[in-house]
């Protein structure tokens, strides 16, 4: 790895230190409202049951965020956004299981 990309790296990760332990605050964050979560799921025409499979989370869990008394967090936040940008990604996985 070159020093110059490492450094870049290093640096990446030291934000990313600060901005968890409250040091700094983030540039850019990524939130989904319920509504959100809502209209990726009818989008892909899926019902709760089939959706929260393909999340990796239960039914309960994917009606809390609909209903927006709670808020994806972590790793599915990032397949969320990946569902509201490429579904045909996100359908292609769930023919493959």
């Amino acid at each position: 790895m070159k020093e110059e990309t490492f450094a870049e790296l290093l640096a990446s990760v030291r934000e990313g230190a600060a901005i968890l332990n409250g040091q700094q605050t983030a540039s850019r964050s990524f939130e989904m409202s319920g509504q959100d979560v809502k209209a990726v799921r009818e989008r892909l025409k899926l019902s709760q049951q089939q959706f929260a499979l393909l999340l990796g989370v239960s039914v309960n869990t994917l009606q809390n965020w609909e209903q927006g008394r709670r808020k994806p967090r972590g790793a599915v936040k990032v397949l969320l956004r990946v569902a509201e940008r490429h579904p045909d990604i996100l359908l292609d996985l769930l023919r493959q299981k």
